[in-house]
């Protein structure tokens, strides 16, 4: 392979594949067709801005990388130093199949190989004050995530200790169960050892739950900014979407004008149904689920609400049911109908009309 390590580029367009870690950087540069530089730094932004700075003078640079742990601030910097720069998922990001090697030099050379011959996918990049407020929503997510496994931990704690006869089976869905609990055990001859370890996760339990109402109400809060007022508004005119669950998709979703088609939003959504169709076979599987998690969980948990006022998703549930003989299968399918009746209405920013079956 031709390199021109010493070679100092002017006005050229050049194409950086950037393979991100913790702490360093690995680079590799291509123009005109082949590797330039290869080259490691530390990941610090001064370091990167001083090398392209010095090696390519007044060149057009792009740089690409794949999206991680470091979120969009790379790209960020960037942007305001005025290079171009791409983010791309890891998971598309295209290799050749007799490539059996894989490290920090032969991914930055790909990254830049692929960006050059415009072989990617880029991620959508929303700006700082989206990223920042999304996280609220995320952080509640993880809250509650924190509660169940807290609750876990209690039930875990009777089961060993034997202390769980006649209490009821199965999962606790209320938090007034572990209320009693906590009364029913203090009724108890306990050892001061085993009475301070339940009332430690009980207390754990009491701030995770204090943590998580003000979480809620924060994310109230943005839901009644002017930033994401008229999107809640037109998401909760959908049946079965509230006010936590329209500020959730809303900040998730961001600007759905950057989906041409519907077909691409069901894609982002990771509603559609996984192909491995080849020559005159065609094998569908199971959904893609591709994309955030959150978002179609709340979809379909707003479906199972949707088709007990909208007539037209009551009927898409009873066809795909009658042919699949899926539950399941059924209320991805409405959750998939219901979001894009829901994308229409945010695109037009006209309130959701409930259908009318012919």
């Amino acid at each position: 392979m031709e390199k021109r390590q010493n070679y100092i580029l002017t006005k050229e367009k050049v194409f950086v594949g950037l393979d991100d870690s913790k702490r360093t950087w690995s680079l590799c540069v291509r123009s005109m067709g082949v590797v330039i530089h290869e080259t490691s730094m530390p990941a610090k932004y001064e370091v990167l801005r001083n090398y392209f700075h010095k090696k390519f003078p007044r060149c057009q640079i792009v740089v690409m990388y794949e999206a991680g742990f470091r979120g969009f601030g790379l790209h960020d910097q960037l942007v305001t130093d005025g290079w171009d720069c791409v983010v791309t998922p890891p998971h598309t990001v295209t290799e050749e199949k007799s490539n059996r090697t894989k490290n920090d030099r032969t991914d930055c050379r790909r990254l830049a190989k692929n960006l050059e011959s415009g072989d990617y996918h880029s991620c959508f990049v929303p700006d700082k004050g989206l990223r920042e407020d999304r996280q609220i929503a995320r952080t509640y997510r993880q809250v509650q995530a924190d509660i169940v496994r807290v609750c876990n931990r209690i039930r875990r704690m009777l089961e060993y200790h034997g202390l769980d006869a006649g209490l009821p089976a199965g999962r606790w869905r209320s938090t007034s169960a572990y209320d009693w609990l906590r009364r029913h055990l203090s009724e108890l001859e306990l050892s001061d050892a085993l009475r301070f370890s339940f009332e430690a996760k009980f207390r754990e339990l009491d701030n995770l739950q204090e943590l998580k109402e003000e979480l809620l109400r924060q994310l109230k809060k943005l839901a009644k900014s002017d930033r994401y007022r008229e999107n809640v508004e037109l998401l909760m005119s959908a049946p079965g979407i509230g006010i936590l669950t329209a500020i959730r998709l809303a900040l998730e979703w961001g600007d759905l004008s950057r989906f041409k088609r519907k077909e691409e939003f069901a894609s982002f959504l990771g509603l559609i149904p996984s192909d491995h169709s080849s020559g005159d076979q065609e094998r569908r599987g199971h959904i893609t689920k591709q994309g955030n998690q959150l978002v179609r969980r709340c979809l379909v948990e707003s479906a199972w609400l949707a088709i007990k006022y909208d007539p037209v998703l009551l009927d898409k549930f009873r066809r795909v049911l009658s042919h699949s003989g899926s539950k399941k299968k059924a209320i991805v399918a409405v959750a998939r109908k219901l979001a894009l009746r829901v994308r229409r209405a945010l695109l037009t920013g006209e309130p959701y009309v409930v259908g009318v079956v012919q």
